[in-house]
């Protein structure tokens, strides 16, 4: 019962020694973006060579609380298959070139008391937008379960109420996968996608998935971060045309973390 690897040689390296060489090069801590611990995440899944260089500057904020992180709840847009509410694979473990990543279990249990949470091994098999994600985990954190979520067609408070049943402690952390506009010309992107952060960062819900492709699990995590005081911070943002695409059909990126309390404490 272990999920395969659907996209590495493709959106990252499949060879081990040049997949953590590339994480290294990725994940260096901003200095202007010392503080206290995220809570939460959103971060892009595009190739490495796109938007690697944002997400990796997330999840580089993890280090100082690596020890302290033993759950990751994991939600993403479902790309390949049709879900239904949320769904869970039926695997036991995630498999990267990095090892395996065991699925919380426990966790698993409380959210089959919920009627919006399914499992399905079809929602997982081809999802990149989870999978992209956990070679940086892996690389941020010492040992960690996983709860992967691939979010289809439901309501935010499906969403929400799913985080506040695994909500936890320091030991819990969110991380939700999106990018922002897809193919859109560099600086009609650039506006697009700056007006798509600004609205995040004010707690405010996004109307479209023209906005970003993980609209849905974003605004369930506002909704669940308004309740809980969670303030948002921008920790990177740029596009494809950027890094290695050109200039008239772009995808935008963004990296935003959620700390806890107005000033963050």
């Amino acid at each position: 019962m272990i999920r395969q690897p659907a996209v590495a040689g493709a959106f990252y390296p499949a060879d081990v020694a040049i997949l953590r060489q590339s994480l290294s090069h990725l994940m260096h801590p901003p200095a202007s973006l010392a503080g206290p611990r995220p809570k939460a995440l959103i971060a892009p899944h595009a190739g490495y060579v796109y938007s690697g260089r944002v997400a990796g500057l997330a999840y580089s904020r993890l280090a100082p609380f690596a020890e302290a992180i033993r759950r990751v709840v994991l939600l993403g847009p479902a790309h390949r298959a049709p879900v239904r509410g949320l769904a869970l694979p039926e695997a036991k473990h995630f498999l990267t070139p990095l090892g395996e990543v065991a699925i919380d279990q426990d966790a698993a249990r409380l959210l089959a008391r919920l009627k919006q949470v399914s499992v399905s091994a079809a929602a997982h098999a081809q999802e990149h937008s989870l999978e992209v994600q956990l070679p940086f985990l892996q690389s941020a954190l010492r040992d960690f379960a996983l709860v992967p979520l691939a979010v289809g067609d439901a309501s935010v408070e499906d969403v929400a109420e799913v985080l506040d049943v695994l909500w936890g402690g320091p030991e819990t952390l969110i991380v939700v996968s999106s990018d922002l506009s897809h193919y859109l010309p560099y600086e009609m992107a650039r506006k697009k996608d700056s007006d798509t952060v600004e609205k995040i960062l004010r707690g405010e819900l996004l109307d479209s998935y023209d906005q970003a492709c993980g609209a849905l699990p974003i605004d369930g995590l506002l909704q669940a971060a308004r309740r809980h005081g969670l303030r948002p911070r921008l920790v990177s943002q740029c596009n494809s045309g950027d890094t290695a695409g050109d200039r008239q059909r772009v995808v935008g990126y963004a990296a935003i973390e959620f700390l806890e309390g107005e000033d963050g404490e």
